[in-house]
């Protein structure tokens, strides 16, 4: 801005502040000169209430009889009395001069949430889980299904289907995932929303002993969850996940179905069209390798129908976010899908563990964790 007041005025404003992105306005306020300020008092209306008349009212106001009443009130009494003083509205404006107005209820005030902001360049840094529901056979028959999943391979390591949301299930689920997967403190950090299972005091607990960073969405904020969110939605629109499960062990036959698919075969296009597993288990490389040496003999036969040159050896995405900050690339290489936190195609797994504990609170309850 100093450098655009020093230029004479011989050179075009317009282009000047259109290659440097500054407001012409602010270079036209710069340059007028500023106005002395007004001494000027205001004079006072000759409706006014003199001194002694103000005092009078507050004296009204602040009496034992009137001190708890509001001015409306105190206008009423004093009319039907025979006496007025003033308007309310010039009561009110009394009451504020002497600061005797504010707001005497008491209002909810919500604490200032910070946008949770987490970056994964590897496997099992972090994870992301959420419980979605499932119908039933019958209308307000639900079955859970506890899913836990890394954001970085898309990779669920483990999931649990149960009759209610708990957070001792959560507990199991998270234990015995963080085990099989052989997380050590400090490396790993787990994202949830707010629900009471993901907020319960024996889940922080846990969390705390294995030494994982926990970590929350705002509230009332889903896209601060996206990946758990982009799972489910993928999860519930294959053709056969059913509009309803027939019992228990009709959903957990059909989740068993369909994990390994996703892990082991379906291509994510967030992965450069990789399978999760493949990612999670550090083949990626490896698989890209091969693909390029695939495309480039078909190069070397045939250059023509390659419009766009030489192939290019795709890339994984080095960083994914959730809620990147702002100005943060994470891109893949050329040719490669950027890693999209809104990307629908999430990518669950599916393993034998076994059976939850024969209780009223765990019936009916599989965990599933991969090896």
């Amino acid at each position: 801005m100093a450098a655009i007041e020093a230029v004479g005025t011989d050179i075009a404003v317009v282009p000047l502040c259109r290659s440097l992105g500054v407001s012409r306005a602010a270079v036209y306020r710069r340059r007028r000169p500023r106005a002395e300020p007004s001494t000027r008092t205001r004079a006072s209306s000759a409706r006014a209430l003199a001194p002694a008349e103000r005092k009078a009212v507050l004296d009204v106001l602040h009496s034992d009889r009137f001190v708890d009443a509001a001015p409306a009130e105190v206008h009423a009494t004093l009319l039907e009395e025979g006496t007025y003083l003033c308007s309310p509205r010039t009561m009110y404006r009394i009451l504020t001069s002497n600061h005797e107005v504010r707001e005497r209820r008491d209002h909810l005030r919500h604490p200032a949430y910070v946008k949770p902001e987490l970056l994964a360049t590897g496997p099992n840094q972090v994870w992301s889980w959420d419980i979605t529901k499932l119908k039933g056979p019958r209308k307000w028959v639900y079955y859970y299904l506890y899913v836990l999943l890394d954001i970085f391979s898309r990779y669920v390591v483990g999931w649990m289907l149960a009759q209610s949301e708990s957070g001792r299930l959560a507990q199991r689920l998270i234990g015995e995932s963080c085990d099989k997967q052989s997380i050590e403190p400090g490396q790993l950090a787990i994202h949830a929303d707010r629900g009471g299972p993901m907020i319960s005091k024996g889940l922080g607990q846990l969390l705390a002993d294995l030494g994982v960073d926990k970590s929350h969405s705002r509230p009332h904020v889903s896209n601060d969850n996206p990946f758990s969110e982009s799972h489910f939605r993928t999860l519930k629109y294959r053709p056969e996940f059913p509009d309803r499960f027939g019992s228990p062990e009709h959903a957990r036959d059909i989740c068993r179905a369909l994990f390994p698919w996703y892990n082991d075969e379906h291509h994510h296009s967030g992965l450069a069209f990789l399978t999760p597993a493949v990612v999670h288990h550090g083949r990626a490389e490896a698989v890209l390798a091969a693909r390029y040496r695939t495309r480039l003999a078909a190069y070397v036969a045939h250059p023509d129908r390659f419009i766009n040159g030489p192939p290019q050896c795709e890339k994984l995405p080095e960083a994914v976010w959730i809620n990147p900050p702002k100005n943060t690339m994470h891109q893949g290489a050329p040719g490669s899908r950027s890693a999209r936190l809104d990307d629908p195609e999430v990518v669950p797994i599916v393993s034998s563990y076994g059976s939850l504990p024969n209780s009223p609170q765990y019936a009916m309850s599989t965990l599933e964790v991969p090896q």
